[in-house]
């Protein structure tokens, strides 16, 4: 059950914009997201939810979203997430190292997406985004480093898992039916025995 839920937690960044998420739906999120491991325990994430389609409206041109895509400059108008997750590292709780945080991040965000695919909602994890996001929101940059936008939504696409070629090409792509290819790696080429060389499969 475990491996049905991560295979269908895909990244969607086309979605459903009619069908929105209220604050409710987010809160369950962001609690799976508290309820993972963080370094020294420090637990220095914070989350600002935001569920206004005037403001959402209002953050969607800052972001960046699809690096492979070139010729791609997002969703178009209907297919923009209804919600999004900011995501914030707060300095006064950060005991370690941000790469600690950062770490902490991932497992975070993770939860987040896992539960959000149990309930037929998707996301797309954004790093890419223009600075001035925190003086939209408000963000007191003396206190809170902004890490990472989460959109979420409904699917409005369709994502497919396939193994990428002998030339180690992980490049997502679409095809003439808007279907998004997603690469991965074959096992065989991620598990490694201790002392063994590396694989030529995939070296640039």
């Amino acid at each position: 059950m475990i491996r049905e839920l991560i295979v269908k937690t895909r990244t969607i960044r086309r979605f459903k914009e009619d069908e929105g998420l209220d604050e409710t739906v987010l809160r369950e999120l962001i609690d799976l997201a508290r309820l993972g491991g963080s370094a020294r325990n420090s637990q220095p994430l914070r989350y600002m939810m935001v569920t206004d389609r005037q403001l959402g409206a209002r953050i969607f041109p800052h972001l960046g979203w699809a690096g492979y895509l070139v010729d791609w400059p997002g969703p178009a108008e209907g297919e923009r997430p209804p919600a999004y997750v900011i995501c914030l590292l707060d300095r006064r709780c950060c005991q370690g190292p941000e790469s600690e945080a950062r770490i902490d991040l991932g497992i975070a965000t993770q939860n987040l997406l896992l539960g959000a695919a149990a309930r037929d909602i998707y996301g797309c994890r954004i790093g890419s985004f223009a600075p001035d996001i925190s003086g939209l929101l408000q963000i007191d940059g003396s206190r809170y480093k902004l890490l990472l936008v989460i959109a979420l939504g409904r699917a409005a696409e369709e994502v497919v898992l396939e193994e990428a070629g002998p030339d180690g090409d992980i490049r997502y792509w679409r095809d003439r039916q808007q279907v998004h290819h997603v690469p991965k790696r074959p096992l065989t080429d991620i598990i490694i025995a201790p002392g063994s060389p590396p694989s030529k499969r995939g070296s640039q």
